[in-house]
């Protein structure tokens, strides 16, 4: 074998090394949701996919599917990039315009509800794969009304909370910040901005201040509105079967319900969608260190132009040793 050749089998050997590896390198996502104090979703998943006790959770599931909430750590955008504020219009923060997750965004008085005080506390946000990223908590003003859909003039315009990376606890993130004082139902509203991707994740947690002012009554009924939940850890264990969110394997904790099962037939919107947007990728494989839903396309694009140059390179010198050789 000539040197030459030699050079062109090595070439295109390292080619397709090259091309395997960015075709193994499709990127994984983060996930989670707030559970101190207890998002809507979590609480709705917390509650019982199939068959929630709050008749509010019973209307978001009727209005979402049952998919969305066994998706319960997922209600992301795939490339908020910061901004947020931009991309999410009113009436639908805390479903982060994804249409998936639109029976979050119902405007009721009778969401299972966290107590809460002002002053310190203690927050924690159930992190299913941990990433680097910052967390802002916002506060409803005085004059929100839960009966009305939520919107950005609802919230304080500067959050009340603001910390990146915080440490981990038993797969939560927890930190402290001051509570505004309120009295009533109100609401706080977390941005989970990854600073490894554009990825974006959101939740709205449904909080009372002393008296449920707001309305402590289901609708319908003379029971009090319930008090929210967080998921246990075998209740996320159980509905790992069933939830379409993928990890990759990449950063996903034991028991976090995000291990790559099998996807079920719970619900005829099984498939992860980017904010209701059509025509793009899904949003559940985000890049771990940049990037969005494209970058699994643009590695392995990248990865097959640069097998073809080396089997190019390996063709031209086949033929140059042929025509030498006669």
């Amino acid at each position: 074998m000539t040197v030459r050749r030699k050079a062109a089998v090595c070439a295109a050997a390292g080619g397709a090394s090259l091309a395997l590896t960015f075709s193994l390198s499709v990127p994984a996502s983060a996930h989670g949701s707030m559970t101190d104090p207890v998002s809507r979703v979590a609480a709705c998943y917390a509650e019982g996919v199939e068959s929630p006790r709050s008749a509010a959770c019973r209307a978001a599931v009727a209005a979402s599917g049952k998919q969305a909430f066994y998706d319960w750590n997922a209600v992301n955008i795939a490339n908020a990039a910061g901004k947020s504020k931009q991309i999410i219009p009113d009436g639908k923060l805390c479903s982060a315009a994804n249409e998936k997750y639109r029976g979050l965004d119902l405007p009721r008085t009778d969401w299972p509800s966290t107590k809460m005080s002002g002053g310190s506390h203690t927050f924690r946000y159930k992190g299913t794969a941990p990433h680097k990223g910052s967390f802002e908590l916002y506060i409803t003003k005085d004059s929100y009304d839960p009966a009305k859909p939520l919107k950005w003039s609802d919230l304080e315009a500067k959050p009340f909370v603001e910390v990146a990376d915080p440490k981990m606890e038993n797969g939560d993130y927890v930190f402290q910040g001051d509570v505004p004082a309120r009295s009533g139902r109100h609401l706080i509203y977390s941005i989970w901005q990854r600073s490894d991707s554009p990825e974006a994740f959101y939740t709205c947690s449904d909080v009372v201040f002393g008296k449920d002012s707001g309305g402590n009554k289901a609708a319908g009924s003379d029971a009090p509105a319930p008090a929210a939940s967080a998921p246990t850890e075998q209740r996320i264990a159980d509905g790992a079967a069933k939830s379409s969110v993928q990890h990759q394997g990449h950063g996903a904790r034991a028991g976090s319900g995000a291990s790559p099962a099998p996807k079920a037939a719970a619900d005829t919107a099984a498939e992860p969608e980017v904010n209701g947007t059509t025509g793009q990728a899904p949003n559940t494989e985000l890049a771990e260190t940049g990037g969005n839903s494209s970058t699994p396309y643009i590695a392995i694009a990248g990865a097959a132009v640069l097998s073809i140059g080396a089997t190019a390179v390996f063709a031209l010198g086949r033929r140059r040793s042929a025509a030498g050789g006669r």
